[in-house]
């Protein structure tokens, strides 16, 4: 499996932004974030595939931009306009694949530990 580690969760007020890292071993497969509430089932917001080809989810459209630097196999989410119903665990996945499927969790079987984000009103 693939090594995930994220980074750069905290507390932002509504409005601010934030931006998460997310280090990888491995090469150049795809990369997805998604992020999860208690009681919530994991949501899908964004993925990366191997070229640079990107999707997201309908709730993150226009404020989150997902990036990838290939030579510092770390993956990136730029969060802005964010608002409070974005707080939650923001997790990075992958899977061995150059391609991304569909940002559900059940097709990526590799986890980072998770880092939450906070964003009061």
């Amino acid at each position: 499996q693939v090594q995930l580690v994220e980074s750069g969760g905290g507390s932002v007020q509504s409005g601010g932004s934030l931006r998460l890292s997310c280090a990888a071993s491995g090469y150049n497969y795809c990369r997805a974030w998604f992020r999860q509430v208690p009681g919530k089932e994991r949501e899908g917001i964004a993925a990366i595939e191997g070229d640079g080809s990107t999707y997201y989810g309908d709730s993150v459209k226009g404020r989150f931009t997902i990036s990838r630097d290939n030579a510092k196999m770390t993956t990136y989410l730029q969060m802005t306009s964010l608002e409070p119903e974005d707080t939650a665990m923001y997790y990075c996945a992958t899977l061995k694949a150059f391609f991304c499927p569909v940002l559900r969790p059940s097709y990526y079987n590799s986890w980072g530990q998770g880092t939450q984000v906070t964003v009061s009103s």
